[in-house]
């Protein structure tokens, strides 16, 4: 019984040790093959739809499906290029316009202060000297840690990096697309009977947390499409369907979501010296971020099936440890673990 006992131990010990290794050394390199596995069985159903109602073979209706996605994502990356080469384009030839407002602005500030500080201790204006020197250096530093030659540089040089990465992920998942359906019978084939059918019950459970996962993630992206829609109605209105729209579509991101459209959107606008707009922007920011973090969780544990704090908690260690895919791998783990449990392939049950 011991050394059963011992055995089994060892087992479990050298299981979590691959498990660590696999997830510090090979999924961060394998990104690419794995969001391209996902994909090719989120597609699985669309391949599957033209398959019944076009009576297709699949390889028919495994390329139509991928020259479809093709060309959505190519639109929206062409879209998404063009519109920021355009803003950045229109932003550079007004530069020195924003230079010069921004050293009125500046010219302002100082008149202001010096009128407001008429009959004040001396020590009193000082320390509104040093702590006002202090605040633009501050910003001046902000500035600089993200527009600077090395972030620049980093970004250049990720580019040939990134076309790599995504030509690689366009060809694995042409051939994971092709090749699903004799990958889960090869599975199987290694499976006995009873194995099998917990696998299968952990695959039908698994395929519905993930498009729970997507039906959340759209339910939460309208929320924050309609919340900017009718704020930049009022804030910005010869944009705001545009930009809604591009918000919505960046907002899938996790973490960062519409921080990445409006924080350089609202830093712009107080260059531009616009400093009205840039605050209601901030503002904005601000809301659409308190949203996506207090709906988020709620609404994909009811579609998931795990709880608020659960999925929380699961998205936040899964992000700590293997970054951007750790936050769908983490929930993904959470209701893999318990469906191996429900399946019977993992069983615990112990009392401290």
């Amino acid at each position: 019984m011991a050394k059963w006992l011992n055995k089994k131990t060892l087992t479990v010990v050298l299981v979590i040790a691959f498990i660590i290794l696999v997830s510090i050394y090979i999924i961060p390199i394998a990104i690419p093959l794995i969001l391209a596995l996902l994909t090719a069985f989120f597609l699985e159903p669309f391949v599957g739809f033209l398959q019944k109602q076009f009576k297709w073979q699949r390889k028919p209706a495994v390329i139509t499906s991928f020259i479809i996605f093709l060309l959505l994502v190519s639109a929206l990356l062409y879209w998404t290029v063009t519109y920021l080469t355009a803003r950045l384009i229109h932003f550079s030839q007004n530069l020195p316009e924003y230079i010069n407002g921004l050293s009125s602005i500046w010219e302002e500030i100082q008149e202001f202060f010096l009128r407001s500080s008429e009959g004040m201790p001396v020590e009193v204006v000082n320390s509104f000297e040093t702590e006002l020197a202090r605040f633009l250096e501050g910003i001046r530093d902000w500035i600089l840690t993200i527009v600077n030659y090395d972030t620049i540089t980093n970004l250049l040089t990720g580019i040939p990096s990134f076309l790599v990465s995504f030509i690689v992920f366009l060809i694995a998942l042409f051939l994971f697309m092709l090749d699903l359906e004799d990958l889960k019978r090869m599975l199987f084939n290694r499976l006995k009977e009873s194995t099998a059918e917990k696998v299968r019950f952990m695959a039908a459970r698994l395929n519905h947390v993930i498009f729970g996962f997507l039906k959340a993630q759209f339910l939460v992206s309208v929320i924050i499409f309609l919340v900017s829609l009718v704020a930049l109605l009022f804030i910005a209105p010869e944009v705001a369907i545009v930009m809604s729209l591009l918000i919505w579509l960046i907002d899938f991101i996790p973490i960062l979501g519409s921080i990445i459209v409006l924080t350089p959107w609202f830093v712009y606008e107080f260059i531009a010296g616009d400093i009205a707009q840039g605050t209601q922007l901030a503002v904005l920011a601000l809301v659409l971020l308190i949203i996506r973090r207090t709906v988020e969780p709620k609404v994909m544990g009811s579609h998931i099936g795990l709880s608020p704090l659960a999925t929380l908690i699961a998205m936040f260690i899964g992000l700590q440890l293997i970054g951007f895919l750790g936050f769908f791998v983490g929930p993904l783990f959470v209701i893999l673990f318990t469906s191996a449990r429900e399946a019977g392939m993992i069983k615990i049950d112990f009392k401290i």
